[in-house]
């Protein structure tokens, strides 16, 4: 699996590049821009292994590099001269990144750092490509310089001889072992035994080691993360992919599937008519239309934050990982619920591999988990809103996508309720605040109980991640609030086309509002009425976008080979596929298979023989 694999994508690497050079010569919006793209994942479905080393090391050469770095390492790596990976997760630490054990010491007479992975839970653990594809990685490790810490710091670090591909002296590395998914990533583990590289192998565009020792701190801690913030701006776009390649076969699949008849003495319907099924697969599509738009915003806000990097401006750092870590955790979480409600709306045949739906959830289920376990990126969040209620407390202007804590913390109470979408958002966004409100004060009273930060986090935790997820919520709800009311492009759309992305708002927003009744409630007096009213406009709401469904799907233009289903198909052929796919299983190539003479026959026979037995 791994080796084709590696010939996969070593062939769309290339044909990439030809592309490149044919339309755009010294571009990069073909390659290595694409080779993320959906087309390059269906082709590789069982996982790219050279995805880390372009999405990752050639970037983090780029931007945590100096410029002589570059030339030195980074154009051999953006010509795949060099294939490498980014080697930070450990065995015993992943997300604490503070907690790494992985060490560099400060060689002064060798001008040389002398790498170790002390203890087995210090080896990386992880890594894409690392167990068999790289020859080259990006080492993190803790950099001390006469045995005193001065923090993280990165080292690029050959593992494998270039001519032979064994590994390095000093160097132990290989393959973790099969996992639920993506078994051609073949990541790996590597441990390092005072493996020595020269100064100039540390990425020093914004720290440094001088010959002499003396180092120089980066301005910025957060600088050193922003190869994550990449990633995590990469997995909302993704995962909002991976969502809406499922939500596509689901929906075609509804529109050919019949059961039930509605009323009785009628015919089967399509299943998509049942307000259940709608119900199921509807909000869905829309919740994928919601992240894509989010995730793009935040790609933008991304590239616009590099350049600023580059210019020694990190002045929106901090809004931008605040943004990545929440966008990260929500379209993560959200579209493995998703995708798995999908698959479900989908009933028995969404369990055949031949519907796809099970990889799709194996695409998009690790990204729980790797770049910053989802709690513990809820927790940062929840801790920057208190920092960020802190500035509101002192009457301090907040960052854009926090300056509505400010409007909702100056309301003596919630204003009369309309239902209207403000009312809507603003609820979520009025029930976020008071959430936050909550979590500083019982952070604060933990504090004052004596009890020291660290523990007042922990034993705050449930409040903290709450203030965080409604944040996210509010976040994305108000960005295709924008995009959809008061976008500049409004005037340039159909009324029709207008309707149908109100009707999205209009579901959203109140899917929203029930999934979080309970913590609206508790900031907002709502009456039994009013939350009935919402209810009609639910079942209302779906039955307006039913119509609609499969075109928006098919907006989404996802090629028959990139959605890879049965079930999913443009054509509609669903039982002939699942046929199809059925006769090509090895076990119907022989009409009677060899387990029957060899364990089947015998088991049989042999209880025949007792049973006459028996009867003597």
């Amino acid at each position: 699996m791994a080796s084709m694999s590696v010939k996969h994508a070593i062939a769309a690497a290339k044909k990439l590049r030809s592309l490149q050079e044919r339309f755009n010569p010294g571009g990069s919006d073909i390659y290595p821009a694409l080779m993320g793209d959906e087309a390059i994942t269906a082709l590789i479905p069982s996982g790219n292994p050279l995805s880390v080393h372009i999405l990752m090391f050639t970037r983090a050469l780029r931007e945590q590099g100096t410029d002589e770095q570059y030339e030195k390492f980074g154009r051999r790596a953006d010509n795949n001269e060099i294939i490498g990976t980014f080697a930070q997760t450990e065995l015993g630490h992943g997300t604490y990144l503070r907690g790494l054990e992985a060490r560099a010491d400060y060689d002064r007479g060798t001008e040389e750092f002398v790498l170790n992975t002390p203890k087995l839970s210090s080896y990386k653990w992880w890594p894409g490509g690392l167990g068999q594809t790289c020859n080259y990685c990006i080492f993190v490790a803790q950099l001390y310089i006469d045995n005193e810490a001065k923090g993280m710091a990165m080292f690029v670090v050959q593992i494998r001889d270039e001519e032979t591909h064994m590994p390095l002296p000093g160097v132990h590395v290989g393959e973790i072992g099969k996992k639920m998914g993506l078994n051609g990533v073949n990541n790996g583990f590597l441990g390092l035994k005072d493996y020595r590289v020269p100064r100039l192998n540390m990425l020093m565009r914004h720290q440094q080691v001088l010959p002499d020792g003396r180092f120089v701190k980066s301005p910025v801690s957060q600088v050193s993360y922003f190869p994550m913030v990449f990633v995590r701006c990469m997995v909302a776009r993704q995962n909002s992919n991976y969502l809406a390649q499922a939500a596509t076969i689901a929906t075609r699949y509804s529109v050919i599937r019949r059961q039930s008849p509605i009323e009785e003495g009628q015919p089967e319907p399509k299943i998509l008519e049942h307000l259940t099924q709608q119900m199921k697969v509807i909000p869905e599509i829309v919740t994928a239309v919601v992240y894509r738009l989010a995730a793009a915003n935040l790609q933008n806000m991304y590239n616009e934050t590099a350049e600023a990097v580059y210019r020694k401006d990190f002045s929106r750092l901090p809004e931008l990982h605040a943004l990545a870590c929440i966008l990260k955790v929500a379209t993560s979480y959200d579209s493995t619920y998703g995708i798995e409600r999908l698959r479900q709306a989908c009933g028995g045949h969404g369990y055949l591999t031949a519907g796809n739906l099970g990889n799709i959830f194996a695409m998009a289920a690790p990204a729980c988990t790797y770049e910053g376990e989802n709690s513990v990126l809820y927790l940062q969040v929840g801790k920057i809103l208190m920092k960020n209620w802190s500035q509101v407390l002192a009457g301090r202007e907040l960052m854009p996508s926090m300056a509505y804590i400010s409007e909702c913390s100056k309301m003596t109470s919630f204003p009369q309720w309309t239902g209207s979408w403000e009312c809507l958002l603003k609820a979520i966004q009025y029930a976020c605040v008071g959430s936050i409100r909550l979590a500083f004060q019982s952070y604060n009273a933990r504090v004052q109980s004596a009890q020291s930060q660290t523990a007042a986090v922990n034993y705050s935790g449930l409040e903290l991640t709450k203030a965080a997820e409604l944040h996210g919520r509010s976040y994305v709800a108000g960005n295709f609030y924008q995009q959809i009311v008061n976008s500049p492009n409004k005037h340039q759309r159909s009324p029709q086309f207008q309707k149908v992305l109100e009707n999205m708002l209009e579901l959203h927003l109140i899917q929203i509002f029930f999934r979080h009744l309970g913590d609206i409630l508790r900031f907002i007096r709502i009456t039994e009425d009013e939350i009935s009213a919402l209810q009609r406009r639910l079942e209302e709401v779906l039955k307006e976008l039913r119509p609609d469904a499969v075109a928006i799907t098919d907006a989404f233009d996802f090629n028959d080979k990139i959605l890879s289903s049965a079930l999913g198909c443009y054509d509609g052929n669903v039982y002939e596929r699942l046929f199809e796919a059925a006769l090509k299983h090895p076990l119907n190539r022989k009409s009677v298979p060899d387990f029957f003479e060899a364990h089947l026959k015998p088991f049989m026979k042999e209880n025949a023989d007792n049973a006459k037995k028996s009867k003597l």
